[in-house]
């Protein structure tokens, strides 16, 4: 294992991914940090700011104050973030077919705004673009919920009056199960797992480069703190996301043969 960062790390990096058949790119809140999002779970970040309740599923159905608690939190996010150059990064190795799939721990939507294509993508924690009405089901876009709320203090669903709750797992849900079977299913799949981002500390999202392994792939890690699967990795490189793929992927650009 190799950690630190200069212009052979750099040319490592790109020749792993250069050379693979089927790699595979894993994001954690490290990459929608660099846009301005909170982390959840760092110190100074969104659990030290607001009770969890927000986004425990049984409080948020039953207690109103738990609603308003959770329309608070999401006021506070705004709605103003934008791809960061990781995002657009992660992007480029997707269209130059490098990347075969994008697993995200991320709710944010940044990865599509930055290019990558949407069937290529699995939220496991679900997305915050769309809202589901927990009484008729019916299903609207995070603008129209938006332009709900400068009315209403707790937006309700414009069809029925119902809970509306965002398409993300909140605690108590499971993960979605499409998502997962078809992470678990790419990650058995790769011969390079690629992590951004991401401590892998949070299970069971944790577990798709512990299958990667597994299988036999190989592992590359980029991300600014030490992760308990370092020792496991080929590579490691710590450093902002947003600084080092464009490099990686500048490189990779440069070889023959590459659009």
């Amino acid at each position: 294992m190799e950690t630190g960062m200069n212009s052979q790390l750099i040319e490592k990096a790109a020749d792993m991914i250069h050379s693979s058949r089927h790699a595979v790119v894993f994001t954690g809140a490290g990459v929608s940090t660099e846009s301005g999002i909170p982390d959840f779970r760092s110190p100074g970040g969104i659990w030290d700011k607001f009770d969890q309740r927000a986004f425990d599923y049984s409080s948020f159905v039953s207690d109103e104050k738990s609603r308003i608690l959770h329309w608070q939190l999401l006021r506070s996010l705004g709605n103003c973030a934008c791809p960061n150059p990781a995002h657009y990064a992660i992007g480029e190795l997707c269209k130059l077919g490098f990347a075969k799939a994008v697993i995200t721990q991320n709710i944010d939507g940044l990865h599509q705004r930055g290019g990558v294509p949407e069937d290529l993508i699995y939220e496991l924690h679900g997305s915050m673009n769309s809202f589901t009405c927990l009484e008729c089901r019916h299903r609207i876009k995070l603008e129209k919920v938006l332009e709900i709320a400068q009315k209403d203090n707790v937006p309700e669903c414009p069809e029925c009056r119902g809970i509306l709750k965002p398409d993300v797992v909140f605690f108590g849900e499971a993960l979605p199960v499409k998502a997962l079977e078809q992470a678990e299913k790419e990650s058995s799949m790769c011969d390079l797992f690629i992590v951004v981002g991401s401590t892998l500390t949070v299970y069971p999202a944790a577990l798709m480069p512990e299958i990667a392994v597994s299988g036999g792939a190989k592992l590359l890690i980029i991300n600014l703190s030490p992760t308990p699967l370092d020792k496991a990795a080929e590579l490691v490189i710590n450093c902002k996301a947003g600084k080092i793929l464009p490099e990686i992927v500048s490189r990779i650009k440069a070889y023959p043969g590459t659009v």
